[in-house]
């Protein structure tokens, strides 16, 4: 290594178009260990740097497998470097999409086949969030990650984690290395060769990654690229370059998804909220061709922490959005399943309303409008411990807040304690405020 002692190989884990990763011991630790094939490198020496750069700069989070240690150079001038080991718990994006993975049986060699989806929409949201926030990150931290796709990231199907891999591609915005990028991710400017990547085109690759997750399928494959039973280089160019055209385009509905091929996208595109398919709609219309108008990373994050806090978990076991259940009135909503109806509560620094079922959580970020913290849960609805099936909401935050009770008096609520649920509820985080 770099600055001494050894990493010893113990097996591979994979490989990929720029080398090899292999797991390794170095200094008592198992590590990931990236080495390169430097026939394949436009500029190793600067690729190199920009290596070091990055492992001096540290990562902009942890939602990172950052670069940690280099290697020396061997005399034909190829290294690597070591990163920690992807956890057992997170599954790659692509396996995820395909919705299984082959694991071979370390004792008998045979391949088998194991499903791969999220626990639930509450995950899958989550994990939409912290994509967007990592970006938000790595972005704000004046670097790009110039070849952003399905196989950049791990998801924790559980808990919607999220780590972003292939983190060497990562430059200063404005620098690339030659990297060209995966076909159906790249921004159009970049598949017509008149871009390089940047901050801006990573916003559209986003905005891909994203449609995937959400939709499982293609922004651009529709109708029209169904016809073209083979796709050539030159009729991706066109697909993804010149002609693109998104398949739920308001103004041109010449490359619709097909029954039969596109069906996850044709069913989701109906469940999700107008305001969520208004996003798509502009990254994807106005922002195919003008990258100013494609939308930030912190308005994803916004858009999906709302979408989170929108879901309703019923007791008959339908989970989905505010917006594919009935509207009884402005403050309620009801099972079209069961028939249960949910109350909601009003926060005073949003637009829209929350729906409260057994287990809804909301976070500090809801409660503080200085707070950018969408992790810490500072709320949960919990059912009464003595009396069953009378619901209150617990502080699990470490302030404490003011509550109005039946008797209409304000009482002081300290963090792990509760409070029940009634008509009147009226709650002061402190500067924030919440009513039913």
């Amino acid at each position: 290594m770099e600055y001494g002692g050894k990493a010893k190989v113990l097996g591979v884990i994979g490989s990929g178009g720029q080398g090899t990763v292999y797991k390794v011991e170095f200094q008592g630790t198992n590590w990931a260990l990236k080495w390169y094939d430097i026939a394949k490198m436009k500029n190793p020496k600067e690729f190199r740097q920009n290596i070091q750069n990055n492992i001096s700069d540290g990562a902009p989070s942890n939602k990172f497998l950052w670069p940690k240690y280099l290697s020396k150079e061997t005399e034909d001038g190829t290294f690597g470097y070591l990163m920690d080991l992807k956890p057992d718990s997170f599954d790659s994006f692509v396996d995820i999409l395909n919705t299984y993975k082959i694991s071979v049986d370390p004792l008998t060699g045979q391949a088998q086949k194991k499903t791969v989806r999220f626990t639930n929409l509450y995950a899958m949201v989550t994990a939409a969030i912290n994509i967007s926030n990592a970006f938000r990150q790595l972005h704000r931290s004046g670097k790009s990650y110039q070849d952003l796709n399905d196989g950049g990231f791990f998801i924790n199907v559980d808990t919607g984690a999220v780590l972003v891999v292939d983190c060497d591609n990562i430059a200063p915005d404005g620098a690339n290395f030659g990297i060209g990028g995966k076909p159906g991710y790249m921004a159009p400017e970049i598949v017509r060769g008149v871009a390089k990547p940047d901050v801006q085109t990573d916003k559209y690759s986003l905005a891909v990654v994203l449609f995937k997750l959400l939709f499982r399928g293609d922004p651009m494959e529709g109708e029209k690229v169904v016809k073209d039973v083979c796709l050539t280089e030159s009729s991706e160019l066109k697909h993804y370059g010149s002609e693109a055209l998104f398949v739920y385009d308001p103004k041109d509905a010449s490359n619709r998804p097909v029954r039969g091929i596109h069906d996850n996208v044709i069913k989701f595109w109906r469940m999700y909220p107008k305001y969520v398919k208004d996003a798509f709609t502009i990254s994807f219309t106005d922002g195919l061709t003008d990258p100013s108008k494609r939308i930030i990373e912190n308005e994803w994050q916004q858009i999906f922490m709302r979408l989170r806090t929108e879901i309703i978990m019923c007791g008959c076991g339908r989970t989905n959005f505010t917006s594919m259940y009935q509207k009884v009135d402005d403050k309620t909503y009801r099972c079209p399943k069961c028939g249960m109806e949910f109350l909601t509560l009003g926060f005073s620094n949003k637009e829209f309303r929350m729906p409260l079922y057994l287990g809804c959580r909301f976070y500090e970020c809801d409660i503080d409008e200085n707070s950018d913290n969408f992790q810490n849960v500072a709320g949960e609805l919990v059912e009464n411990k003595v009396k069953a099936g009378m619901l209150g909401i617990k502080n699990t935050s470490e302030r404490t807040w003011r509550v109005k009770m039946p008797d209409g008096q304000f009482y002081q609520i300290e963090p792990g304690k509760g409070f029940p649920i009634w008509r009147w509820l009226e709650i002061d985080f402190g500067g924030v405020t919440a009513r039913m």
